[in-house]
């Protein structure tokens, strides 16, 4: 293909495309701005001699298909660590995604530096369960260097059939050497929502990822808490760690279910239709009941979202590590092929007008990172006076309880304890939650 061919097509190719999005009045702003762009003949005619050089001279033969996808894929990279380019097959992965069941790991990533980098595993999946961690930088997918590669070749090498392994080369912060996980993938079914009653009336949700029906969700899950208690809960924890975000819709029915009134989160871009404004309807699930939101480093997106909103309108006191950082909003533009271009289109901002980009959301009590472990106390220390010889009895006139015949409710309770011995974070939040809920009871 001569040069002048090449670009006399790839400027009618061009001008195709503006007059479809002119077609469509939902785009004709773009189509607008589109139309006024002067063309770089100078890059272009560059363009047009690196296609033709690299089809005729590159070492193997090349596909020129290939070649210009790898082209559209590598314009889409340049901008930020979110926008790329979905050929057909990954374009329906992640609408897949979205619906809460693909294939693969099971992991929120994105690149930095040149590799791939982990916001955040999903809950439950074989990447979580390997003890892949928020923060992780993969160097190597089996034997292949990652440097080099796109998100979307990256991501195409980690989805895989069911039940295949995947040998991951990472280097953790605070690691001296980088780790080898091998790990088995899967068919990925994201539960979205989980829920537990604590102890005291408090009621805990974790959302582990944004999904379509997640408002809906939560709404559902609180009810229950409400039953299981036999009465309203006395305040909620809305655990949001390491949830890498989702759909925009449902960070804002989340927040929404929670207040009363107020702006939630509004977007700011270069178009018209990326301006847009989230306020909350009437109705307060919890009744003002207190809340306290933990998030973490992986916590991302959609969970900044509702952690800001839910700060500045001082509906919940935001408990953890300062979040991901992740303030800008993706658009899904489905092409012709089949495929579709993921493009950055508008950062967003919480209701006092925070960006949360490259910046993300501060706790109001931060908790640092720490392992915890319960001391073994000695056979002295251990002595009650009920071991005591010839101990009075407390006159309650109740017997000793037998241990072989503990209750269901025993066994929760002591379940609960172990979860709060382990998880020094969610435990922290359980004591702030009580203080917030005694305080609103004194009022």
């Amino acid at each position: 293909m001569g040069i002048g061919a090449l670009l006399g097509a790839f400027i009618v190719v061009t001008s195709s495309v503006m007059a479809d999005k002119a077609q469509d009045d939902t785009q004709s702003e773009v189509a607008g701005q589109q139309e006024k762009l002067v063309l770089p003949l100078q890059e272009l005619r560059a363009f047009a001699e690196v296609f033709e050089r690299v089809s005729s001279d590159y070492v193997d033969e090349v596909n020129e298909k290939d070649l210009l996808e790898g082209a559209i894929s590598g314009m889409l990279s340049s901008l930020d660590p979110h926008s790329s380019y979905l050929p057909p097959k990954n374009f329906k992965e992640m609408e897949e995604h979205t619906k809460g069941e693909f294939g693969g790991l099971g992991m929120e990533v994105g690149m930095e530096d040149g590799f791939v980098k982990v916001i955040s595993p999903i809950d439950d999946t074989p990447a979580e369960k390997a003890g892949v961690k928020a923060g992780d930088l993969i160097v190597k997918l089996g034997d292949e260097p990652v440097k080099g590669k796109t998100l979307s070749e990256a991501v195409d090498i980690m989805r895989g059939k069911p039940g295949t392994k995947l040998k991951l080369t990472i280097v953790r912060k605070g690691e001296d050497a980088p780790l080898t996980l091998t790990i088995t993938r899967a068919v990925i079914k994201v539960k979205s929502i989980k829920q537990k009653m604590l102890k005291d009336g408090i009621g805990y949700v974790r959302i582990s990822q944004f999904q379509i029906r997640t408002g809906q969700d939560l709404v559902k899950a609180i009810n229950k808490l409400d039953e299981q208690n036999k009465e309203p809960i006395n305040g909620l924890i809305l655990d949001l760690r390491n949830n890498p975000g989702g759909v925009l819709t449902a960070a804002v029915q989340v927040s929404d279910a929670f207040l009363e009134e107020g702006l939630i989160v509004y977007t700011e871009g270069r178009i018209k239709n990326s301006k847009m404004r989230f306020e909350a309807e009437k109705g307060d699930v919890l009744n003002g009941k207190p809340i306290v939101v933990l998030i973490n480093e992986g916590s991302a997106s959609a969970s900044e979202i509702v952690a800001g909103a839910l700060q500045d309108q001082l509906r919940a006191i935001v408990v953890g590590r300062t979040s991901f950082g992740k303030g800008s909003v993706q658009t899904l533009l489905p092409l012709n092929n089949g495929a579709a271009i993921k493009v950055t289109t508008a950062r967003y901002f919480t209701p006092l007008g925070r960006s949360i980009q490259a910046e993300g959301i501060k706790p109001d009590i931060e908790v640092d990172l720490v392992k915890v472990e319960k001391l073994q106390a000695s056979e002295l220390s251990n002595v009650k006076e009920k071991d005591l010889s010839g101990h009075l009895e407390n006159g309650n006139g109740a017997s000793e309880t037998d241990d072989s015949t503990e209750s269901e409710e025993q066994k929760d309770s002591e379940e609960i304890d172990r979860l709060l011995e382990k998880d020094y974070e969610l435990n922290e939040a359980v004591r702030v939650l009580k203080t917030m809920s005694l305080a609103q009871k004194m009022k």
